[in-house]
């Protein structure tokens, strides 16, 4: 799923090949679940759109918006494959070899969008899994953020300075008995932190992701806190490209756990174990993310992980597939998603429990045989 950093990405190309333009032409494709589930419908966006300019573009988190000359404007998260495309530029999601991928219009689009200028510019918001929303929210386009679905979403750590501080950071977490790592993935906590970034942090700050929120010091929660910013400030500087990724970061190491000859650990000889927290499949590296502290459950560190890893993968190297994900929780992920995955754990347990954790993973994304720009290249 798009993190915070990747939304930054694609928000810096609607920026930059979008704003200041008219739309001449707006098609749309008729979808009850991309549009439906978010409150409006094709037709409504495609009339709302068509003929208006766009002046602006911004971001809460995983939540994108456009911002026309008039109201409505139209408010976007990518689910977990969504994209928005932009025809001869290099907004790339995933990176494909096959060639249907790099036809116009793309496979799966939900919208298109030609502007009034020669050439024309040319964008199309794709989802092949149908879990992205597109809605349009009538009103001034400097109070997106006071209406839903943004206003029920915490705050973003980069765009909200003013209000995501230490002080603030120190409150919530001690305000709540969860895994630190669930607290990070609630987006009615603080908006934008998703599973590899989590990771990331967690393992910056040098915190195992199970220990309990309000049993972390207050050390940790300072380390925490540089953590969040470096890990965040780091990846959208460079717009998600993992290649210009530090190469001390665990992103760069964690996805070769389940190939062949290809164990996961860091250079330094330190192992990664893979755990279920909150619902999601964690990347831990043990000698560095101590428990200080009382945890949601024990794990042997040496023996989690050895059958199947974070990106669903047999130690044979052969994707293990999930049932797929009921569209009625389809938006789970993107307010409190960590805390209703725990719950749907503990009531089906055993089997139908592990199915359910793995569905969650956003890594499931790759079973169609994309690639993430955000994933380790060779």
């Amino acid at each position: 799923m798009p993190e915070l950093a990747e939304v930054a990405r694609i928000v810096h190309f609607i920026r930059k090949h979008l704003v200041g333009k008219t739309l001449a032409n707006v098609q749309t494709q008729n979808d009850d679940i991309v549009y439906g589930k978010a409150g409006t419908s094709a037709a409504e966006f495609q009339k709302a759109m068509q003929g208006k300019k766009i002046i602006g573009a911004g971001q809460q988190g995983k939540y994108f918006w456009i911002t026309m000359c008039s109201p409505p404007h139209a408010v976007m998260h990518f689910g977990m494959a969504g994209w928005l495309k932009i025809k001869n530029a290099d907004t790339y999601y995933y990176r494909t070899t096959k060639e249907e991928d790099k036809e116009w219009p793309p496979k799966y689009w939900k919208f298109l969008l030609e502007t009034d200028e020669d050439p024309k510019t040319e964008a199309a918001f794709v989802d092949f899994r149908r879990l992205a929303r597109i809605r349009l929210v009538d009103c001034p386009a400097d109070d997106i953020r006071k209406y839903s679905p943004l206003k029920e979403n915490g705050p973003d750590p980069l765009a909200d300075k003013d209000v995501f501080t230490e002080d603030w950071l120190l409150e919530n977490l001690r305000s709540k008995k969860v895994p630190v790592k669930a607290w990070l993935l609630d987006q009615a906590n603080i908006s934008g932190i998703g599973n590899w970034m989590g990771d990331e942090i967690l393992y910056h700050a040098k915190i195992h992701p199970e220990q309990y929120s309000n049993t972390l010091s207050d050390a940790q929660i300072k380390q925490l806190y540089s953590s969040i910013n470096y890990v965040c400030t780091t990846s959208v500087d460079v717009l998600a490209d993992s290649d210009q990724f530090p190469e001390d970061w665990l992103f760069k190491h964690r996805w070769s756990k389940g190939k062949k000859n290809q164990p996961a650990v860091l250079p330094n000889g330190n192992k990664i174990v893979f755990l279920t927290v909150g619902g999601r499949t964690s990347a831990v590296v043990p000698a560095v993310q101590k428990k200080t502290g009382p945890v949601a459950k024990d794990i042997a560190d040496e023996d989690v992980g050895k059958d199947e890893d974070a990106n669903g993968t047999s130690a044979g190297g052969k994707r293990k597939r999930g049932t797929v994900k009921k569209e009625d929780d389809s938006e789970d992920d993107e307010t409190t998603g960590p805390k209703r995955a725990a719950s749907r754990k503990g009531k089906t347990g055993g089997a139908k429990s592990a199915i359910k954790e793995e569905e969650t993973d956003p890594s499931h994304a790759e079973s169609t045989g994309r690639r993430r720009s955000t994933r380790n290249r060779k």
